[in-house]
């Protein structure tokens, strides 16, 4: 598995990564859609992603976000009004800012779906470029971007973020 520096367009390949033959026995991979209500929400986003030939392994890629993956973020986004990309999910955050939202999403009673972007890197490289935003957790409302951390805090003191929930949800 190849890394791309943010730094510099080189890849950096560390020795201890897995081999492309235990790279390609991953395959297809799954997006974990964590739920309160596994019943009710019961989702799973299947990402059938092609693995990498030997060959192509060390070519610099453009972009993390394939046709497929947006297709399949798209989808997910618009499957709730309120979705959040995080580390962890909302009964064992793996950060603080996503336990912070989590929080927060919480404190105003909002139904939404969390996903664990630890569980697999191309979903968490994708939806970086598909968001436009480097960090993470990324909270979408209404099928749109809302923000990080910083800016769902902001919005919540100000009571921006309810009166946006709201209208998601109404709508």
């Amino acid at each position: 598995m190849a890394l791309r520096s943010l730094k510099t367009p080189t890849l950096i390949t560390p020795t201890t990564v897995a081999s492309s033959s235990t790279i390609n026995k991953l395959q297809p991979f799954r997006v974990s859609v964590n739920n309160h209500h596994p019943s009710f929400y019961s989702l799973r986003w299947n990402l059938s992603l092609k693995p990498i030939s030997p060959a192509s392994k060390f070519r610099c890629s453009a972009s993390s976000l394939t046709p497929q993956l947006k297709d399949t973020l798209e989808k997910l986004v618009n499957s709730k009004k309120v979705v959040l990309f995080m580390k962890g999910t909302r009964d064992f955050p793996m950060c603080g800012f996503s336990n912070t939202v989590v929080q927060i999403l919480k404190n105003l009673n909002v139904p939404f779906e969390d996903v664990n972007i630890l569980e697999n890197e191309l979903l968490r490289q994708g939806l970086k470029e598909y968001s436009n935003w480097p960090t993470f957790p990324q909270l979408y409302i209404g099928g749109e971007f809302f923000g990080g951390c910083d800016i769902t805090i902001e919005a919540f003191q100000s009571g921006e973020l309810q009166e946006v929930v709201e209208r998601a949800i109404c709508s």
